[in-house]
């Protein structure tokens, strides 16, 4: 009875932080660069004092929620018509320099500021290749696959789209920023492009995400009701059992 307790408390919780995963993924189904997050599964007797774990043999090696990952999936990537929107194909990511240090995104809606700095919505620089930001003289605007920005058709600088070795793991700051790992720098993505007048989308589908959301709702009411009935037991087992023992 005892690790059947276990075993639907640990589901219970799991379904509860993926509903919540799902959640957040649906509300942002409509923000440009938006990056879903996936939740993963890890065994209880994985972690480091798994084995001598009195709480990880009673749980039988049930799985738990290890935590969310970011879906690194394509976007799609919808015309704009602004020369300065900027969408990615491929992997990878815009830098920006903000108040609190370096940031990725996605989103590339990006516009000229009266100083000729090429910023984000929010009035941030976005920054080179070579890690600078760059100022755009008045002239036309043109953006190649390779991030060469021309003006006039002369070339000003590159539009840096930067990656990050596999296995590192960006952490979700707002919705749609991103803060690479502490000591882990990006490097110039190699297979990536972009695409001039245009914004990718989030990477989340509505009619996806709303079905996500009802199956872990359903879920987690799966598991509520079996905590239920084990509690019930427990009880029962407390009230008429051990008066007897």
């Amino acid at each position: 009875m005892g690790s059947g307790f276990y075993a639907a408390t640990t589901g219970l919780i799991a379904r509860m932080q993926a509903l919540d995963v799902a959640a957040t993924n649906l509300a942002n189904a409509q923000t440009p660069g938006y990056r879903a997050e996936r939740e993963y599964f890890r065994s209880v007797l994985l972690g480091p004092d798994g084995m001598d774990s009195q709480l990880g043999q009673a749980m039988n090696d049930y799985g738990l929620l290890g935590g969310d990952q970011l879906s690194m999936a394509q976007g799609v990537i919808e015309q704009t018509g602004n020369p300065l929107d900027l969408a990615i194909e491929g992997q990878g990511f815009f830098e920006v320099q903000t108040s609190h240090g370096l940031r990725y995104t996605r989103d590339g809606s990006f516009h000229r500021a009266r100083n000729g700095q090429l910023e984000t919505d929010a009035g941030e620089p976005v920054l080179s290749a070579a890690g600078k930001p760059i100022l755009i003289p008045p002239g036309e605007v043109s953006v190649g696959a390779d991030g060469t920005l021309s003006v006039a058709g002369g070339v000003v600088a590159a539009v840096g789209v930067f990656t990050f070795p596999a296995g590192a793991q960006l952490t979700a700051e707002g919705t749609n920023r991103y803060v690479a790992p502490q000591g882990v720098k990006a490097a110039i993505a190699k297979n990536a492009s972009i695409r001039e007048g245009a914004l990718e989308a989030s990477n989340q589908d509505v009619a996806e995400g709303s079905l996500d959301l009802i199956v872990m709702q359903r879920q987690a009411e799966m598991m509520q009701k079996a905590v239920t009935l084990f509690h019930t037991d427990f009880n029962k087992f407390a009230a008429e059992d051990l008066p007897k023992v």
